[in-house]
C-alpha cells in the first residue's frame, strides 16, 4: 500500500474511524427494525418496457428468494404483490455505525487506546476540535 510518510512520530497523531457494517445478512432486520412492508406485505410495479423494468423484473422472479404473485395493471405495467413476514428490499440499518477515536495513526508504535463516541454528533464535535488545535499550533508555528 502507498503512503506518504508523516512529518511527525506516531503519538502526534489521531485517527478517525466510522465503520457501519452493512445488515444484508441479518435475516431478522425488517422484524427488528418494525418494517411495515415485512408486517403487511407490499407491492411493487415495473415497467418490462424499459431496460430497468426488465432487470428489476428479472431480479424478483429469479434471484429474490421472496414469495410474490404477479399482476398486470391496464397500463401494463407489471405488479410483484408480496408476502408479509419475509425480508423487504430496504436496507434498514439494523447495526449502527460505530464512531471511533484513537491515538497515533497507521504506523504500529504510538498506538493509544480507542475511544468510542455514542453518537455521530459527538465524534464530529471532537474531530472539530481537535482540528481547530491543529490549526491553532500550526498557527502558533
Amino acid at each position: 500500500m502507498f503512503r506518504i510518510d508523516p512529518r511527525g512520530p506516531a503519538h502526534a497523531y489521531k485517527t478517525y474511524a466510522i465503520v457501519a457494517p452493512a445488515d444484508r445478512t441479518v435475516k431478522a432486520a425488517c422484524e427488528l427494525v418494525g418494517c411495515q412492508a415485512w408486517l403487511n406485505g407490499w407491492e411493487t410495479a415495473v415497467d418490462e418496457h424499459t431496460d430497468l423494468g426488465r432487470a428489476q423484473a428479472e431480479y424478483i422472479r429469479h434471484q429474490s428468494g421472496r414469495t410474490f404473485r404477479e399482476q398486470r395493471t391496464a397500463a401494463g405495467l407489471t405488479v410483484f404483490v408480496f408476502e408479509s413476514r419475509q425480508r423487504c428490499f430496504a436496507e434498514h440499518r439494523t447495526r449502527p455505525e460505530r464512531y471511533s477515536v484513537r491515538n497515533g495513526d497507521w504506523r504500529p508504535t504510538g498506538r493509544g487506546p480507542t475511544r468510542a463516541h455514542a453518537n455521530a454528533s459527538d465524534w464530529v464535535e471532537d474531530f472539530s476540535e481537535h482540528q481547530q488545535r491543529v490549526a491553532d499550533q500550526k498557527e502558533k508555528g
